[in-house]
């Protein structure tokens, strides 16, 4: 019997590694995605040729207008900030955190989850490299699982427990990059950066100086165009 899991997909070389995941442990995966104001939303494209790529069963994007509330700079009037060589990655929460961003997407994932009964949402999380976003930490996940067991007709009446599945948790960015080029993941459909132009990622957002570190650490070529010179 084939199991039903639902793959939050951004589009990202996080999210592209969990689906690739995901499918060879054999689930039949349902990709979905979000326009919410983002300025990045080619990052939509990118998650449209990933779940193509890697046999997603359907792939939906979902709108959901968070430029409505704004309070970030990926969804409001607020510069991404750039870092120079030898800047350390930002320190605490930083300007780029979306305000209950993973909180609403995985609660979209789990009504699609509850519809198609799946049991399984995926999710492309990592509390070893990442920005510093409280809803990517351990937690949340697990504060996230218990509600939506309490919160789901499914869960309530015992027919599905719901399981939020975070493969890369305690990945480094270097460790998912092997791990994806393994499954053959095509890492030039992804995106990453929080402020991409049609010559390519800007090089210097924290998202693309931890992606740029994560290949310069499995000694890989980033396939993907930057702006700008190398910075780790």
């Amino acid at each position: 019997m084939t199991t039903v899991a639902v793959v939050l997909l951004s589009g990202g070389l996080d999210s592209a590694t969990v689906l690739a995941l995901a499918r060879r442990d054999g689930f039949e995966c349902h990709a979905l995605s979000f326009r919410y104001g983002q300025r990045h939303a080619v990052e939509l494209e990118a998650a449209a040729a990933v779940a193509a790529k890697l046999g997603a069963v359907d792939h939906k994007i979902v709108d959901v207008d968070l430029a409505t509330f704004g309070g970030s700079a990926l969804t409001a009037d607020i510069p991404v900030p750039t870092n120079d060589p030898g800047d350390d990655l930002s320190a605490g929460i930083p300007v780029t955190y979306v305000p209950a961003r993973n909180t609403i997407f995985l609660s979209f994932g789990l009504a699609w989850a509850e519809v198609l009964g799946a049991s399984d949402l995926f999710i492309g999380v990592s509390a070893v490299d990442y920005s510093g976003y409280p809803d990517c930490r351990p937690e949340f996940i697990e504060a996230f699982e218990r509600m939506a067991n309490l919160a789901t007709k499914t869960g309530v009446e015992g027919t599905t427990s719901v399981h939020v599945n975070t493969p890369l948790i305690a990945m480094t960015k270097a460790q998912i990059i092997d791990t994806g080029l393994a499954l053959g993941v095509d890492y030039g459909l992804t995106t990453s950066c929080y402020d991409p132009a049609p010559d390519g990622a800007c090089g210097r957002c924290d998202s693309c100086r931890l992606r740029r570190r994560g290949f310069a650490e499995a000694g890989v070529e980033d396939p993907i165009a930057y702006r700008h010179p190398v910075t780790t």
